[in-house]
């Protein structure tokens, strides 16, 4: 089994982070699709569009963005499924996301959904 890690997709790609999976629903502003080096974009992961205009990437309401999120996920398993399935089947998986804050992004929320419901290890 693998381990599930985060990147900012602006970071430059390297081969430590094993597939490399965009799990926003919008392509990030100035980022070339060579440079970002993807295996697979998985959109269907990213929040819906209502909950991410709700949120605002307010740090003060990460805590209830986190369990919206969560419920979320749990509504639609398939494109977690997936991604534990990548986990599963590649030593390392990097998910990329757009978000300027390394810690108040929706990835920090489904990498500890992933570890809390699947037991995935994971790495920041």
């Amino acid at each position: 089994m693998g381990v599930l890690r985060r990147k900012r997709i602006y970071e430059p790609a390297r081969s430590e982070d094993g597939y490399r999976v965009l799990v926003d629903r919008l392509w990030p502003r100035g980022e070339s699709r060579e440079r970002a080096a993807l295996d697979e974009w998985l959109k269907e992961i990213a929040p819906s569009p209502e909950l991410r205009r709700w949120w605002n990437h307010e740090a003060s309401a990460m805590s209830e963005f986190s369990g919206r999120y969560r419920a979320e996920l749990d509504a639609v398993p398939q494109p977690v499924e997936h991604l534990v399935t990548l986990v599963r089947a590649h030593p390392v998986v990097t998910v990329l996301y757009g978000a300027h804050d390394p810690a108040i992004n929706h990835a920090v929320v489904l990498q500890s959904y992933v570890r809390d419901r699947f037991d995935i290890e994971v790495e920041d």
